[in-house]
Protein backbone atom coordinates (compact mmCIF):
# COMPACT_ATOMS: atom_id res chain seq x y z
CA UNK A 1 0.00 0.00 0.00
CA UNK A 2 1.28 3.41 -0.92
CA UNK A 3 0.09 6.28 1.01
CA UNK A 4 -1.18 9.40 -0.84
CA UNK A 5 1.75 11.56 -0.96
CA UNK A 6 3.60 8.80 -2.74
CA UNK A 7 0.92 8.46 -5.07
CA UNK A 8 0.91 12.68 -5.60
CA UNK A 9 -1.96 13.59 -4.34
CA UNK A 10 -2.67 17.25 -3.21
CA UNK A 11 -4.39 16.02 -0.26
CA UNK A 12 -2.93 14.43 2.68
CA UNK A 13 -4.82 11.50 4.94
CA UNK A 14 -4.94 11.04 8.45
CA UNK A 15 -6.74 8.18 10.11
CA UNK A 16 -6.73 7.01 13.53
CA UNK A 17 -7.74 3.44 14.84
CA UNK A 18 -8.22 2.25 18.19
CA UNK A 19 -10.63 -0.14 20.32
CA UNK A 20 -14.00 1.17 21.01
CA UNK A 21 -13.57 3.86 23.85
CA UNK A 22 -10.19 4.09 23.11
CA UNK A 23 -10.45 8.37 22.91
CA UNK A 24 -9.54 7.76 19.35
CA UNK A 25 -12.88 10.02 18.37
CA UNK A 26 -12.25 12.68 21.13
CA UNK A 27 -8.85 12.94 19.42
CA UNK A 28 -9.59 13.29 15.90
CA UNK A 29 -12.53 15.94 16.71
CA UNK A 30 -10.08 17.87 18.60
CA UNK A 31 -7.52 18.03 15.65
CA UNK A 32 -10.11 18.95 12.84
CA UNK A 33 -11.55 21.99 15.17
CA UNK A 34 -8.18 23.38 15.56
CA UNK A 35 -7.02 23.22 12.05
CA UNK A 36 -10.36 24.53 11.18
CA UNK A 37 -9.33 27.72 13.63
CA UNK A 38 -5.91 27.52 11.77
CA UNK A 39 -7.53 28.05 8.67
CA UNK A 40 -6.60 24.78 7.30
CA UNK A 41 -8.93 22.82 4.71
CA UNK A 42 -9.92 20.25 6.16
CA UNK A 43 -12.79 16.99 5.67
CA UNK A 44 -13.76 14.56 7.98
CA UNK A 45 -15.42 11.24 7.45
CA UNK A 46 -16.21 8.41 9.59
CA UNK A 47 -16.79 4.64 9.71
CA UNK A 48 -19.87 3.19 8.95
CA UNK A 49 -21.43 6.71 7.95
CA UNK A 50 -22.34 6.07 3.73
CA UNK A 51 -25.86 6.58 3.06
CA UNK A 52 -25.82 3.94 0.39
CA UNK A 53 -25.88 1.16 3.22
CA UNK A 54 -26.03 2.97 6.90
CA UNK A 55 -29.86 2.45 7.25
CA UNK A 56 -29.08 -1.55 5.81
CA UNK A 57 -26.61 -2.34 8.51
CA UNK A 58 -28.35 -0.29 10.84
CA UNK A 59 -31.26 -3.01 10.74
CA UNK A 60 -29.22 -5.73 10.07
CA UNK A 61 -27.78 -5.03 13.74
CA UNK A 62 -31.06 -4.86 15.13
CA UNK A 63 -32.62 -7.69 14.01
CA UNK A 64 -29.12 -9.99 14.84
CA UNK A 65 -29.17 -11.18 11.42
CA UNK A 66 -25.34 -10.03 10.11
CA UNK A 67 -22.94 -13.13 10.17
CA UNK A 68 -19.59 -12.07 10.14
CA UNK A 69 -19.01 -12.43 5.86
CA UNK A 70 -21.94 -10.23 5.71
CA UNK A 71 -20.64 -7.79 8.08
CA UNK A 72 -17.32 -7.45 6.69
CA UNK A 73 -18.78 -6.86 3.17
CA UNK A 74 -21.36 -4.27 4.29
CA UNK A 75 -18.73 -2.65 5.50
CA UNK A 76 -16.68 -3.02 2.64
CA UNK A 77 -19.16 -1.26 0.48
CA UNK A 78 -19.94 1.62 3.07
CA UNK A 79 -15.74 2.38 2.57
CA UNK A 80 -15.42 2.47 -1.19
CA UNK A 81 -18.80 4.49 -1.03
CA UNK A 82 -17.19 7.12 1.07
CA UNK A 83 -13.64 6.56 -0.78
CA UNK A 84 -14.74 6.82 -4.14
CA UNK A 85 -17.12 9.79 -3.62
CA UNK A 86 -15.48 11.75 -0.70
CA UNK A 87 -12.39 10.77 -0.16
CA UNK A 88 -10.91 10.74 -3.27
CA UNK A 89 -12.16 14.14 -4.76
CA UNK A 90 -11.29 15.98 -1.51
CA UNK A 91 -7.83 14.74 -1.71
CA UNK A 92 -7.35 15.50 -5.46
CA UNK A 93 -8.95 19.55 -4.29
CA UNK A 94 -6.00 19.61 -1.66
CA UNK A 95 -7.36 18.85 1.61
CA UNK A 96 -6.61 17.19 4.70
CA UNK A 97 -8.63 14.16 5.15
CA UNK A 98 -9.38 13.01 8.84
CA UNK A 99 -11.11 9.56 8.86
CA UNK A 100 -12.35 8.14 11.95
CA UNK A 101 -11.20 4.85 11.04
CA UNK A 102 -9.58 3.19 8.15
CA UNK A 103 -9.47 0.31 6.31
CA UNK A 104 -7.42 -1.18 9.43
CA UNK A 105 -10.62 -1.38 11.55
CA UNK A 106 -11.69 -4.12 8.96
CA UNK A 107 -8.56 -5.62 9.29
CA UNK A 108 -8.48 -6.26 12.85
CA UNK A 109 -12.19 -6.90 13.78
CA UNK A 110 -13.47 -9.32 10.71
CA UNK A 111 -10.44 -11.05 11.11
CA UNK A 112 -11.15 -11.60 14.96
CA UNK A 113 -14.69 -12.20 14.00
CA UNK A 114 -13.08 -15.29 11.84
CA UNK A 115 -13.26 -13.81 8.08
CA UNK A 116 -10.04 -15.30 6.62
CA UNK A 117 -7.03 -12.44 6.69
CA UNK A 118 -6.40 -12.70 3.06
CA UNK A 119 -9.60 -12.14 1.77
CA UNK A 120 -10.21 -9.29 4.12
CA UNK A 121 -7.25 -7.72 2.35
CA UNK A 122 -8.38 -8.06 -0.46
CA UNK A 123 -11.66 -6.74 -0.28
CA UNK A 124 -9.85 -3.18 0.31
CA UNK A 125 -6.63 -3.71 -2.12
CA UNK A 126 -8.09 -0.58 -3.91
CA UNK A 127 -7.49 1.66 -1.04
CA UNK A 128 -4.24 3.72 -0.56
CA UNK A 129 -2.61 3.83 3.04
CA UNK A 130 -3.23 7.02 4.80
CA UNK A 131 -0.12 9.38 5.40
CA UNK A 132 -0.37 9.03 9.31
CA UNK A 133 -2.01 6.47 11.00
CA UNK A 134 -2.51 7.21 14.60
CA UNK A 135 -3.40 4.06 16.86
CA UNK A 136 -4.90 5.09 20.36
CA UNK A 137 -3.11 1.95 22.44
CA UNK A 138 -5.39 1.23 25.62
CA UNK A 139 -6.13 -1.12 28.52
CA UNK A 140 -9.19 -2.64 28.45
CA UNK A 141 -10.34 -1.69 31.56
CA UNK A 142 -10.09 2.18 31.02
CA UNK A 143 -12.03 1.74 27.53
CA UNK A 144 -14.70 -0.28 28.93
CA UNK A 145 -15.01 2.65 32.20
CA UNK A 146 -15.51 5.34 29.38
CA UNK A 147 -17.90 3.53 26.98
CA UNK A 148 -20.19 3.28 30.53
CA UNK A 149 -19.47 6.53 31.41
CA UNK A 150 -21.12 7.80 28.45
CA UNK A 151 -24.35 4.81 28.71
CA UNK A 152 -25.70 2.52 30.64
CA UNK A 153 -25.15 -0.87 29.41
CA UNK A 154 -22.51 -2.33 25.99
CA UNK A 155 -23.48 -2.38 22.41
CA UNK A 156 -24.63 -6.50 21.36
CA UNK A 157 -21.78 -6.36 18.49
CA UNK A 158 -19.33 -4.15 20.31
CA UNK A 159 -19.34 -6.55 22.87
CA UNK A 160 -19.14 -9.37 20.54
CA UNK A 161 -22.23 -11.19 21.78
CA UNK A 162 -22.63 -12.39 18.12
CA UNK A 163 -19.38 -14.55 18.67
CA UNK A 164 -20.66 -16.40 21.88
CA UNK A 165 -17.50 -15.83 23.87
CA UNK A 166 -19.57 -15.86 27.11
CA UNK A 167 -23.36 -14.90 28.12
CA UNK A 168 -21.90 -11.86 29.97
CA UNK A 169 -21.54 -8.87 28.20
CA UNK A 170 -18.61 -7.35 29.98
CA UNK A 171 -16.70 -10.57 29.96
CA UNK A 172 -17.36 -10.97 26.29
CA UNK A 173 -16.45 -7.56 25.70
CA UNK A 174 -12.73 -8.02 27.98
CA UNK A 175 -12.06 -10.93 24.69
CA UNK A 176 -13.23 -9.78 21.86
CA UNK A 177 -11.68 -6.14 22.46
CA UNK A 178 -8.85 -8.04 23.46
CA UNK A 179 -8.72 -10.09 20.23
CA UNK A 180 -9.05 -6.84 18.24
CA UNK A 181 -6.05 -5.24 20.13
CA UNK A 182 -3.96 -8.18 19.54
CA UNK A 183 -4.71 -7.65 15.91
CA UNK A 184 -3.78 -3.82 15.92
CA UNK A 185 -0.33 -4.52 17.86
CA UNK A 186 0.24 -7.30 15.15
CA UNK A 187 -0.47 -4.79 12.38
CA UNK A 188 1.80 -1.73 13.92
CA UNK A 189 5.10 -2.01 12.63
CA UNK A 190 3.51 -3.71 8.84
CA UNK A 191 1.72 -0.54 8.21
CA UNK A 192 3.81 1.89 10.53
CA UNK A 193 0.73 2.69 12.96
CA UNK A 194 2.38 5.73 15.62
CA UNK A 195 0.90 4.33 18.80
CA UNK A 196 -0.48 6.85 20.89
CA UNK A 197 -0.89 6.41 25.02
CA UNK A 198 -4.36 6.59 24.95
CA UNK A 199 -4.29 6.07 28.78
CA UNK A 200 -3.58 9.44 29.20
CA UNK A 201 -5.18 12.57 29.84
CA UNK A 202 -6.90 13.88 27.07
CA UNK A 203 -4.96 17.29 27.09
CA UNK A 204 -2.13 15.92 26.52
CA UNK A 205 -2.92 13.86 23.93
CA UNK A 206 -3.91 16.18 22.08
CA UNK A 207 -0.63 18.05 22.15
CA UNK A 208 1.64 15.14 20.95
CA UNK A 209 -0.76 14.53 18.11
CA UNK A 210 -1.17 18.47 16.83
CA UNK A 211 2.59 18.20 16.84
CA UNK A 212 3.01 15.05 14.82
CA UNK A 213 0.62 16.30 12.31
CA UNK A 214 2.56 19.29 12.17
CA UNK A 215 5.92 17.42 11.86
CA UNK A 216 4.49 15.41 9.40
CA UNK A 217 2.73 17.70 7.22
CA UNK A 218 3.39 20.88 5.79
CA UNK A 219 0.11 22.81 7.30
CA UNK A 220 0.84 25.99 5.63
CA UNK A 221 0.14 24.17 1.76
CA UNK A 222 -3.04 23.61 2.61
CA UNK A 223 -4.00 27.00 4.75
CA UNK A 224 -7.29 27.96 2.47
CA UNK A 225 -7.21 31.52 0.59
CA UNK A 226 -9.39 34.53 1.32
CA UNK A 227 -13.14 34.38 0.52
CA UNK A 228 -14.18 35.79 -2.53
CA UNK A 229 -16.06 39.17 -1.32
CA UNK A 230 -19.52 39.62 -1.76
CA UNK A 231 -21.19 41.43 -4.79
CA UNK A 232 -22.16 45.03 -4.66
CA UNK A 233 -26.01 45.29 -3.44
CA UNK A 234 -28.45 45.83 -6.34
CA UNK A 235 -30.70 48.38 -7.13
CA UNK A 236 -34.10 46.91 -7.00
CA UNK A 237 -34.87 46.32 -11.10
CA UNK A 238 -31.42 46.42 -12.23
CA UNK A 239 -30.14 43.11 -12.23
CA UNK A 240 -30.83 39.39 -11.08
CA UNK A 241 -28.87 37.72 -8.43
CA UNK A 242 -27.80 35.11 -10.98
CA UNK A 243 -27.55 38.02 -13.36
CA UNK A 244 -24.14 39.31 -10.68
CA UNK A 245 -23.29 35.66 -9.61
CA UNK A 246 -22.32 35.53 -13.08
CA UNK A 247 -20.97 38.43 -13.82
CA UNK A 248 -19.20 37.94 -11.19
CA UNK A 249 -17.76 34.29 -12.43
CA UNK A 250 -16.54 35.57 -15.42
CA UNK A 251 -14.73 38.70 -13.59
Amino acid sequence: MKTFAELNFPGRLIAVEGLDGSGKSTQIYLLKRWLEAEGIKVYFSEWNSSELVKSATSKGKKRELLTPTTFSLIHATDFADRYERHLLPLLRAGYIVLCDRYAFTAFARDVTRGCPPEWVRGIYSFAAQPDLTMFFKTDLEVSLNRILEGRPKLKFFEAGMDLRLSTDPYESFRIFQGRILEQYIAMSEEFKFVVMDANENVEKQQVIFRKLVSEKIDLKKFKRRSPLPLPPAIPHGEKTAKEAEEDLAAA
